[in-house]
Formats: C-alpha cells, structure tokens, sequence
C-alpha cells in the first residue's frame, strides 16, 4: 500500500493519463489557434493549395498539375492529403492547413510515447513539451507545406524500428516503421533516410551496447519489413506508371524524369536555388530550434556519459540526427526545413534531462533572459510603432501592406510584450520552465489568432482579383502571363495559363495568339515588369499591387503591331524570367 502523501500505481497511471491528455490538449489548441482564418500565403502554401485544388476540380489525383504544367516538383500525396481535407471539410481555409496540424500532432505523440516506454513518463512529457516549445516545429505545424508530413512519415519510421532494435523484437512495430518509411519516399523522397538508423544500430551490435534487444535472426522480418517498404512506394508508383503506360507522351516521360532524377539525385548533387554555407544548419539549430537548443549547455554533458556508458537507447536516435543533419549539409543547397525531421528524435532524447537541467540556476535565468530579451524588444516596437513611429516601421507596415491595419498590428506586439512580462512577474525564477511554455503558448496563440490572419488579409491578392473581375465582366475571358500560385485560386472564375515554368516571353506569345482569336472579349493580366516592349503600358489598366508586385490588364488593342502574331523578342534572359524558378 502506498504511503501518506504517495499516489499508488493506479494513482500514478491515472494522473500519468490525465497529463498526457491535457498535453494533447493544449497541444491541439497551440497547433490549431487561427485555422480556418486565413487563406495561403507565399512562398510555398499558394503553390500546394492550387494543386490540391485541380485535383479536386478535375478529379486527377494521381498527377498533379499546376495551371497546365504538369507539377513534378514533388509526389502528390501531400496535395492529395490537402484535397482529401477539403472533401471532408468543405473549406479551402481548412484544408490547406489540416494536414500539418494532424501529423504534428502525432509527431508529438510518437516522442511521447517512445519516451515513455524508454525511459517513463515523465521523459516522454519532458521530451514532447521540449518539442512543442521548439520555434520550428510549431511554426511549420501553422503552415499549409510538406514537412511536417515527411517529419510524421519520419519519426513514425523511427519509432517503429526503435521499437524493434531497443524493446523488441517487435515485428509488427518493425513493419509499420518501414512502412512509413514508403510512405516518407512518396510524399518528398527522403523517407529513405530512415534507413541511417541502421549504421548505429550495427556499430552498437558489433561492441555491443546496453539496452539493445535481442537480434531477430528471422528472415521473415527483415523480408516483411522490405515488403512494407515497397508497398507503401507501390500505393503511388504502381497507378502512376499504369497511368504513363496509358497515356504515353513526351510530356509524360520528362514528368518521370524529373520527379525520380531531377528532383532527387540530380537537385541534391546539383542544386539550382538556396545555395548555404557548410555550417548553415549551426546557425538553424540555434537559432530555429530555440529555446530547446538553450538546453544544450546541460544536454551535451549528460549525453556523452549516457554514451560512455554505451547506453544504445541514446546511440541510435541522436546519432541518426547527426546523419541526417550530415547528409543535407554535404549539398550546396540548404533550407532550415530539410533537417526538421532530425528534431523530434533530438527532442526525444532531450526528454529524460529538461525537468532536471531547469532546476538549476543557471538554466532558469538563460530562460528569463531569453524571455527577457522576446519580450522588451516586442514591447518597444509594438509602442513605438503605435505612438511614435519612425521611418523603420513605417516602412515595415508598407511592405506588408499593412495599410490601416497596422495600429492593430503593433497593438499586437504590446500585447505579446506585456504577456511575456507578466509571465515572468507571475512565476519568476523558480518556476522559468513554467513561465516559458505559458509565454511561447501565449505567443503562438497571438500569432494564429491575431497576426497571421492580419498578415494574410494585408497580403491577399483578393482585392486584385475583384477589380479585373468587375473589369473583365461576366461575359469576358481571362489568361495570366508570368502569374504567380496565389492568383489562380482568388478568381471566381478559372483563368486560362500557358504554363508556368514556360520562360516568359513564350507566355506572353502565346497569350497574343489567344487574344487575337477573341480580341473585344478576351484579358490579359500581366506581371508589369515584362510588358515591354510589346504592350503599351499606357494602354493597359493598373490592376494594382500584390506579393510586391504590380500587374496589369490590358485586351489586344494594347499590344505593339510588331508583336501580333505572337512575335515576341526573347530578349534578355534576366528580363523574361529566364532563371529556373523550380523550388
């Protein structure tokens, strides 16, 4: 029987039970704050959202397509999962921002629960709330794009041979984690990355370490974990190569050949955009990774003695982050998100020390003045910009086109800033942990309920979209030339494009040979920067400013004698877009 003042083991299960589902909990309700709120916003939300809505439209979601190009940038089961929100949603707001939502939920879940049968529940709870306070994390879980699918994909791969090589033999977990490891390779192609933990697992064998499970000598589960892997990649490739086997063309070859080789082994060895240098993924991992990565001070101590001590439960996990954190920095093309899927894992084995390590004073005033130094510069900026404005914000506020929404905006900061602050006041030093997760939740929710959406409205090409509307009239028919991803999807009706990956100037040929066919009726909008010199500026109509950009509308009486036809100079190639826009 337990003690005076001890829960029981049915007391301990319970409230091990009701934390963790007051974790899922807030967790859902950080995640979720704002969704359905805004529409998507550049650089990569518009590109997925308008894929995702063709394949509604047109009932393809095998190939997707962006405008009339076909979209070979990446698999579709992304935009697929986006459509599928829809159709259950209703709700283009929604859906765009349901799939993050859902697998950075069960990210969070995954380290928890891995965490708690590693090493119980209380590192499964520190290492889901050091994953939930990460900046990264949370700010790619609001946003409508692929990673924090492929880290699901990931960490459910991981979680699932952990099973297998630290507790197991686990055939089944073994089985599901190679599974996911397929489903990782169709949705951005680096689930194979899974298979790192497998260098690890051997080094640790070949010593061995403590902690590692039995080896399953069975062929059985090594040949059934190669077939989940397969299977998952024949869920897409198997109806995709049926499909290219039907509808053989040109185009349908260069679309194998780009998404299986050039966007794969050809962009990493090869890359065209976001060239970074060699110790890009420092500056990410503390910058990007904050405040976890305050903790490491504390973290890299303990786990060299857990390492010393050949303990394999951290080998594995944090040596596969390595590998993964390695492997993209050995390409000259760098983005913060690639590495994300190495976090969790980070974050898991961060668990079993974060409640110890802010216990101690040096860790719970790094925490104040991390606090410290979000808070005063938020609060100063939000004042200043409200009551004393200087050039600097008011050059903020327009560039965001904030227009007369930016009091609101810097109200916003006050907020923030006053929020942290009494955080602080309230819970002081010996309780900085809990100061920081009500602080960053306090943050979070101001961002998706308040300045997101403002941000996104400010930004929205709508108004644009309503004035050729009212422009083109009902009757009218409009194309885009040089177009980006978030106009398609404001008009009410569906604009005619010529591709977009098309160099400009082929665009805008073909959009003359359109017009010529219907000249009272048929509209062009244009990106301003690439009319001349075919279309008289002065006889088109300014449509206005979006994403930083002015367009225009004009019909065929605007465009030059010398360019009827479609006859358009190629000219320079910096003046026709000429560079490999592919991302």
């Amino acid at each position: 029987m337990a003690g005076p003042g001890h829960a029981g083991p049915a007391g301990r299960t319970r409230r091990d039970a009701i934390e963790r589902w007051l974790l899922m909990l807030g967790a859902f309700l950080v995640l979720a704050a704002g969704i359905g709120l805004r529409g998507p916003t550049p650089s990569d939300e518009p590109r997925f959202a308008l894929v995702a809505q063709q394949m509604v439209a047109s009932g393809n979601w095998l190939i997707p397509h962006r405008g009339t190009d076909w979209y070979a940038d990446k698999p579709p089961a992304f935009m697929a999962m986006q459509a599928l929100s829809y159709k259950l949603s209703g709700d283009w707001w929604i859906a765009f921002l349901l799939p993050s939502l859902l697998f950075s939920l069960g990210t969070l879940w995954l380290v928890y629960d891995l965490g708690r049968r590693l090493w119980g529940h209380r590192a499964g709870m520190g290492a889901a709330l050091g994953l939930l306070c990460t900046v990264q994390f949370v700010f790619q879980a609001k946003r409508g794009q692929i990673d924090p699918t492929v880290t699901f994909f990931l960490t459910l791969a991981n979680y699932g041979l952990l099973r297998h090589l630290l507790l197991g033999p686990d055939r089944s977990a073994f089985w599901l984690g190679c599974f996911a490891a397929g489903l990782g390779v169709i949705t951005k192609g680096v689930g194979v990355l899974a298979v790192l933990m497998f260098l690890p697992w051997l080094y640790a064998r070949s010593l061995p370490w403590e902690h590692l499970a039995a080896t399953d000598r069975r062929y059985g589960t090594w040949l059934g974990g190669g077939a989940a892997f397969a299977l998952a990649m024949a869920l897409w490739l198997v109806p995709l190569l049926w499909y290219v086997h039907q509808h053989d063309s040109a185009e349908a070859r260069a679309y194998l050949d780009d998404i299986f080789f050039n966007q794969t082994m050809h962009r990493y060895v090869h890359p065209w955009n976001s060239f970074q240098p060699p110790w890009f993924y420092l500056e990410v991992i503390f910058t990007s990774w904050l405040p976890l990565s305050l903790a490491l001070p504390g973290l890299l101590p303990a786990w060299r003695t857990r390492l010393r001590e050949r303990d394999a439960r951290y080998l594995l996990p944090l040596a596969w982050s390595v590998l993964v954190i390695v492997f993209f920095s050995l390409t000259r093309a760098k983005r913060d998100v690639y590495i994300m899927p190495a976090l969790p894992l980070l974050a898991l084995c961060a668990g079993p020390f974060l409640h110890d390590i802010l216990q101690r004073r040096w860790a719970q005033w790094t925490a104040l003045v991390f606090l410290l130094l979000l808070a005063l510069p938020v609060l100063v900026l939000g004042l200043q910009g409200l009551w004393f404005p200087t050039a600097w914000t008011t050059r903020f506020a327009a560039a965001r086109q904030l227009g007369e929404q930016s009091a609101s905006f810097w109200l916003m900061f006050v907020v923030l800033g006053a929020w942290i602050l009494l955080c602080i006041a309230g819970l002081r030093l010996r309780r900085a942990g809990a100061a920081l997760l009500a602080s960053l939740a306090g943050l979070w929710l101001l961002w998706g309920l308040w300045a997101a959406p403002m941000l996104a409205r400010a930004s929205s090409p709508k108004p644009l979209a309503q004035r050729v509307e009212q422009w083109v009239g009902p009757d009218g028919e409009l194309a885009l030339v040089a177009w980006k991803e978030e106009l398609p999807p404001v008009f009410t009706r569906r604009p005619v494009d010529f591709g977009f990956v098309t160099p400009w100037h082929q665009q805008l040929a073909n959009a003359i040979r359109w017009q010529e066919q219907a000249p009272r009726t048929r509209w062009v909008l244009i990106l301003s920067d690439v009319m001349a010199p075919c279309v008289d500026r002065d006889a088109s109509i300014d449509a206005g400013v979006t994403s930083g950009r002015n367009w225009r509308l004009y019909r065929l009486d605007a465009v030059a004698a010398a360019c009827r036809g479609g006859v358009v100079p190629e000219g320079a190639v910096e003046d026709w877009g000429g560079v490999d826009r592919r991302r």
